[in-house]
């Protein structure tokens, strides 16, 4: 890849990582657009690592406080709300984990077209637009329970089907379950830590077993992008969210995949 690519690539994988608008449908636009082929398994841990290292460094000190309070009540046997929250994003894991354990070689086979991608882009985002309508936006993140992690988890595993957007859809079921915005949002993020995580490390199981070069221009330059765009975008998003509020994402998502549709006829 030139360095122009790297950027586009990396940047938009920073973006879209964690705005609700479907990362498969951005990256699909520059190879149908460009004739740009397919950057590598190398460059997608690469962007990945990235954005979990920009996810990290923005909740470092949620993170260090419900890994401490985790580990110090369950060895005592006790709940706070700090474990509480932990607890809710490992369960809150475990369905998209399962999933994609399950499902992915289908997904990958049958799923990854950019007729899905165009209908799910919409679809999910006229879904977002109407918890966001329908939503009360009165519960904090203190009142989430086991059972409200499980239910956004069962949403974020339909995150597989390509155009979906795991931030969004999380977001559409935390909004549907009455809580804010912000709240809604930060939980999204949470849950995009373990998940990053598992992707990124069998990406690099796939990457070893394939061997081979490795571009380490475009690796550095692709974790680099990747984390300054996320780290952005994560700041903004949270900062003018309860001000702008979400249709300006789902109009974006209705435009995006009418471009899709356009492109692919």
């Amino acid at each position: 890849m030139d360095l122009w690519q790297i950027i586009v690539l990396a940047i938009i994988q920073g973006l879209t990582e964690f705005l609700p608008i479907s990362s498969s449908a951005h990256l699909i636009l520059p190879s149908a657009l460009l004739g740009w082929q397919d950057q590598g398994l190398a460059f997608d841990v690469a962007v990945h690592v990235g954005s979990l290292c920009a996810v990290l460094s923005y909740f470092r000190r949620d993170v260090f406080r419900m890994g401490n309070a985790w580990v110090r009540d369950t060895a005592r046997r006790t709940v706070t709300e700090d474990s509480r929250l932990a607890w809710a994003v490992i369960l809150g894991t475990i369905p998209a984990g399962l999933a994609g354990l399950v499902l992915n070689d289908f997904v990958e086979d049958e799923l990854r077209s950019g007729w899905v991608i165009a209908a799910t882009t919409i679809g999910f985002g006229l879904l977002l637009w109407w918890s966001d309508a329908a939503g009360s936006r009165r519960r904090q993140l203190s009142s989430v329970t086991l059972r409200d992690a499980l239910l956004i988890g069962l949403a974020q595993a339909l995150a597989l089907i390509p155009g979906t957007s795991r931030s969004g859809i999380t977001i559409t079921a935390a909004l549907f379950l009455g809580l804010r915005r912000e709240d809604a949002a930060r939980f999204s993020f949470w849950l995009s830590i373990p998940l990053i995580t598992a992707a990124g490390g069998l990406k690099t199981l796939e990457l070893i077993e394939q061997g081979g070069a490795t571009d380490w221009y475009a690796i550095a330059w692709g974790t680099l992008l990747s984390f300054i765009s996320a780290l952005l975008c994560i700041h903004l998003f949270l900062r003018f969210l309860e001000r702008i509020g979400l249709m300006p994402y789902v109009i974006y998502r209705l435009a995006l995949g009418a471009l899709l549709i356009l492109v692919l006829w």
